[in-house]
């Protein structure tokens, strides 16, 4: 009920509802709305009352809860099966249980909180409550699981459109990172549940810093928030919603063929690596050689100094520029 009355106060924009139409129009007694809105303001909503003009939606508090994300969704599928936490574990962790009887495509597990986040190769995300984009999102691709790791691109072309569409400049470091001016502000993990032939499901976490204000000293030289460099704060579901709604524009192509060419161009576009020398870590070992390129399965290509040419695949391996992160 309390989301009926948000979706008519939404609406009406401007204008107050009466209580009575409220009443009528949900068949409550206008006692039942008045609960119903108090709950509203306990939750952060701002909800102005007016004796003989009724109820008005001022404004709405910084969650990306379902309430706030669906009405901002133009997908058919992705996001339309949204669970919120106000604190969880993990998003990756939750969204394992919640497939554990049945994995729905497109289901989004967010949090304003994770207490134990994990990046790529067992690293530690620090996610404190209520400032950034911690959310994982269910997959079930009619693939190769030989070719699912490349849904991770589909997660950075995601995010890497949608703030460019609200006017934010970054780049895309090869293949799950986002940075601005120099820094780190989004992480991407995709794990996969498969058999020998057939992927049952995919799992994208996505972590994005986004209104934080500070970091550890251990973090600070590379990684940083979109408020930090923006100096000013960027609305949460907006970004939530612009990401899911470019992903399922993006995924579409590659959920039965595999195919990610619109994304490599994207890839490509945003790429801070093409051109530039870096070092390849694969555990103890480290190679220094130049990207030439991301080829059209989603593998960077290096030159190295002897002048022979490989294909460097994400995996467990780690890509640095030659003095630092980038």
């Amino acid at each position: 009920m309390k989301k009926k009355i948000l979706n008519i106060l939404r609406k009406s924009k401007d204008e107050y509802i009466s209580g009575e139409r409220l009443s009528e129009e949900l068949g409550i007694t206008r006692a039942g709305i008045w609960k119903h809105i108090k709950s509203l303001k306990e939750a952060g909503y701002v909800i102005e009352s007016i004796s003989n003009r009724g109820y008005k939606l001022v404004s709405t508090p910084d969650i990306i809860d379902g309430e706030e994300i669906l009405p901002l969704l133009t997908t058919k599928y992705i996001g339309r099966n949204f669970i919120h936490f106000d604190e969880v574990d993990s998003t990756n962790v939750q969204c394992r249980r919640e497939c554990s009887n049945n994995p729905i495509e497109g289901m989004v597990v967010a949090a304003e909180e994770q207490t134990s986040g994990k990046g790529r190769l067992g690293r530690s995300w620090i996610s404190p409550k209520g400032t950034g984009i911690w959310m994982s999102i269910v997959l079930k691709p009619n693939i190769s699981p030989m070719v699912a790791p490349r849904a991770t691109l589909i997660g950075a072309a995601a995010v890497y459109t949608a703030l460019k569409e609200m006017g934010i400049s970054v780049g895309i470091k090869w293949p799950n990172d986002i940075v601005i001016n120099g820094k780190k502000i989004c992480g991407i993990l995709t794990e996969m549940n498969a058999e020998i032939e057939r992927v049952n499901y995919v799992i994208m976490g996505i972590g994005i810093n986004v209104n934080m204000e500070s970091f550890p000293d251990e973090l600070k030289e590379k990684a940083t928030s979109l408020k930090n460099e923006l100096g000013n704060e960027v609305d949460r579901k907006k970004l939530v919603a612009n990401i899911l709604n470019n992903f399922e524009m993006f995924y579409e192509d590659f959920k039965n063929t595999g195919d990610i060419s619109r994304v490599i161009e994207i890839c490509r576009e945003g790429s801070l690596l093409i051109n530039k020398e870096v070092r390849v870590i694969n555990g103890n070992n480290e190679v220094i050689c130049t990207v030439i390129d991301i080829d059209d399965e989603g593998e960077l290509i290096v030159k190295h100094k002897d002048g022979t040419i490989n294909r460097v695949i994400s995996g467990e391996v780690s890509v640095r520029g030659i003095y630092g992160y980038i």
